[in-house]
């Protein structure tokens, strides 16, 4: 999995607006910083839907930049944004749980009409992503 590093700035009465040093032309924004990194996540997937994304730069290498540096001056930010890659090919895996877990996910699964599988995949994804 990679991970680009996002610049995030906000002028007052504004979004936040999210832009990647490494990846050219991919911009997002997010009204609460809540949402900063989902929405980041979000532009790079569909970013990487059409081009392929660089390689991405060390935190030293970001650090070492001076529109970085001057941004960061200003009152900028950095996160560190997660990208899962968008490999759809379906696989099986044998995961452990403990009994009383298993059984609230099963009840869980059961009251919102899903799969066992769609839970845990939507739930895994949500944690790698906040």
């Amino acid at each position: 999995m990679r991970h680009y590093f996002a610049l995030v700035h906000k002028d007052e009465d504004s979004a936040f607006g999210i832009q990647f040093p490494d990846i050219k032309g991919v911009y997002s924004a997010a009204d609460n910083a809540d949402d900063i990194v989902h929405n980041a996540v979000e532009a790079l997937r569909l970013y990487a839907e059409d081009a392929e994304l660089p390689a991405p730069s060390s935190h030293g290498d970001i650090l070492a930049r001076q529109d970085i540096k001057d941004e960061l001056a200003a009152g900028a930010y950095l996160v560190f944004v997660p990208l899962i890659d968008n490999d759809t090919a379906v696989v099986r895996a044998n995961v452990t749980f403990e009994r009383g877990l298993l059984r609230a996910i099963d009840d869980t699964v059961k009251a919102r009409g899903t799969t066992r599988s769609a839970f845990l995949a939507s739930a895994a994804k949500r944690e790698i992503e906040a």
